[in-house]
This record gives C-alpha cells, structure tokens and sequence, in this order.
C-alpha cells in the first residue's frame, strides 16, 4: 500500500517501510498477487495450443477424407471448394497456434525475469550490499 506521494510503503503491522526495502516488499507482494493469474493464463494457453494440434489433425483427417470420396464418387461431386474451405480453416489454426506459442514464450521468459530479479533483490536485502547511488537502510 502506497502512503502519500513518496515511496514509502506500509508493513503489515502499518509501519511505514521506505527506500528500496519497501519497493522489494511491495513488488514482491505482487509478484506474488500475480503468479496464480500468470500461471492460470499459461495452463489455459497451454490448453488451447493442445486442442489446436488435435483440431488441426481432424482437418487434415477430413480433408483427406473428403479428398477420397471426391475421388471414389461416380456421380461428379464438386467437393474441391469445401477442401479449400477446410485448408483455409486449418492455415488459420496454425497462424492462432503460432501466435499463442509466441505470447505463451514472452510469458514465460517475463516471468523468468520478474524472478530472476525478485532473487537478485533478495539477495541484496539479505546480504545488506545495496549498488551505488541507492539509498541504504
């Protein structure tokens, strides 16, 4: 919780927490208020990028089939325009698959960071070395 303009943040006995000490609290506090949304999202990426692949295999499986029965059919069935039909469907299951694979891998390399520097800053605080130019405790 912000106190006024500065950057002091409030502990949680209400005691105000200044300096870069209270900025780690607090981004650590919603590094950890994010992580369950963050982790959700990924599974349901995740999901989604499964059901794809198996959609894109039906497509194949119908176009393929719809292809042969074009073929086997004595009676002359125009099934040509419904096999392009499926192939444009299925070319944008791939383009949505890739643009999700894409996000899902900004996603994780973000969240690597986020960790990356919770950890660095952890450190910090507990080995009390801060960089120069930082306010110390």
């Amino acid at each position: 919780m912000m106190a006024g303009a500065g950057s002091a943040t409030v502990s949680g006995a209400g005691t105000p927490v200044a300096g870069p000490a209270g900025r780690d609290i607090f981004a650590e506090g919603l590094l950890e208020f994010l992580r369950p949304a963050v982790q959700q999202l990924d599974s349901h990426v995740h999901a989604v990028r499964e059901s794809q692949v198996e959609l894109r295999e039906q497509i194949d499986n119908l176009a393929t089939e719809l292809c042969r029965i074009n073929e086997d059919q004595k009676v002359a069935l125009d099934l040509d325009p419904y096999v392009k039909k499926l192939l444009n469907a299925r070319r944008r299951v791939v383009l949505v698959n890739n643009i999700l694979q894409n996000a899902q891998e900004r996603l994780r390399r973000l969240n690597h960071s986020v960790a990356k520097e919770t950890a660095r800053r952890r450190a910090m605080l507990d080995s009390g070395v801060y960089p120069p130019g930082s306010p110390s405790k």
